[in-house]
């Protein structure tokens, strides 16, 4: 593995806010999960525990990768999207279903989530191959060309995660759009998007119920993860109850450390807290933004693009699905949510931006 010669250039305010996440999701995952940690496992710790080793072998990787010149893993994208899609076989084939939905492979003890590594991959995948035909991107071939590899990741794995199909999209989608001179196109590929929901909804009769769930939760059984999950953002007010006070993490919010945290947050922390939280999030957003602007060439700056199209996405799905705002599609808030799959592969892919922060004059 090639590294830098000279000491890295880290871009230390990304760097800063992402130990801040770091720090404040183990925190109010141990507030949400030590309830439930109890009743089901007699350990308090035993969420933190197993989110901590994780982020802490993330923590390790992200610094490995950031210290590799980012043009040595371009020989091994094809590899990765080949391994990804495979994965994604695998999970359809003999994946562990948990609460309805196959998402898992188990190697043994060890369970993880191929569609987090699948993310990473793509978004690599997709700036390699951008790269290398960004002189034809006005075209429409080209443009076809580039989105033919993505639809079976997005097809395999929207089978079972709507969501990160959705977030896979719309990676390509703005990696497409920073490389390509012509924006009429995207009209067509919003259009054909639209559709290809549409048709992927009718396909599944849950999927609409997914719909009428949102639209009146009250009246559906499944509706009361959403009623609980707003209860909780609308007791915590302007300052909250204050953090381990909550009152739906006793049992009344299911899992609610996974995919609903965030109603915790706001019933703990109030609107101020969880509104320091989005701000955090819109920093490291930014950040990417600025070193995708000031990065010394068009693969540095599609992958760290890609990247803040999916932190931006996955935020906002989550955001939005725990306050009712969209259906409910089974999406972790990064690095607060509990998922050592996920958090170790977001801490890789934040190596991988910190690389090409690296390079930057």
């Amino acid at each position: 593995m090639k590294r830098s010669a000279k000491k890295p250039r880290y871009d230390y305010t990304m760097l800063t806010v992402i130990f801040l996440l770091v720090t404040i999701g183990l925190i109010l995952l141990y507030s949400t999960s030590a309830y439930n940690g109890m009743v089901k496992f007699q350990d308090p710790y035993y969420y933190l525990k197993k989110q901590g080793f994780a982020t802490a072998l993330g923590l390790v990787g992200m610094f490995v990768v950031a210290g590799i010149d980012y043009h040595t893993w371009v020989p091994l994208a094809n590899v990765g999207y080949l391994t990804a899609v495979a994965l994604s076989v695998a999970v359809m084939l003999v994946g562990d279903e948990y609460n309805g939905s196959k998402r898992w492979l188990s190697l043994g003890p060890v369970s993880f989530q191929p569609s987090e590594f699948a993310k990473v991959a793509l978004i690599l995948f997709l700036a390699c191959l951008v790269t290398k035909n960004v002189k034809a991107m006005g075209k429409v071939s080209t443009l076809v060309k580039v989105m033919i590899p993505v639809l079976p990741i997005v097809a395999l794995v929207g089978a079972s995660n709507l969501s990160t199909a959705i977030i896979i999209l719309g990676i390509a989608a703005v990696l497409i759009f920073v490389a390509s001179p012509k924006y009429a196109q995207f009209i067509w590929m919003g259009v054909a998007a639209v559709g290809f929901m549409a048709i992927f909804l009718a396909l599944e009769s849950y999927r609409l119920e997914r719909l009428a769930i949102w639209r009146n939760p009250e009246k559906y059984e499944k509706g009361y993860q959403t009623l609980q999950g707003l209860y909780a953002i609308g007791s915590g007010g302007l300052f909250g109850r204050g953090l381990g006070e909550s009152v739906q993490k006793l049992g009344f919010l299911p899992e609610a450390q996974n995919d609903m945290i965030f109603s915790i947050v706001c019933e703990e922390l109030g609107l101020v807290g969880a509104g320091l939280i989005i701000l955090l999030f819109l920093i490291l957003i930014w950040r990417f933004f600025v070193i995708a602007v000031h990065a010394k060439d068009l693969l540095g700056a599609l992958i760290a693009s890609g990247a803040m199209a999916h932190m931006m996405i996955q935020v906002i799905l989550n955001i939005a699905v725990v306050t009712n705002s969209i259906p409910n599609t089974g999406i972790t808030l990064p690095f607060i949510s509990y998922g050592g799959t996920s958090v170790l592969f977001l801490l890789l892919e934040m190596g991988l931006v910190l690389s090409v922060s690296n390079l930057v004059k």
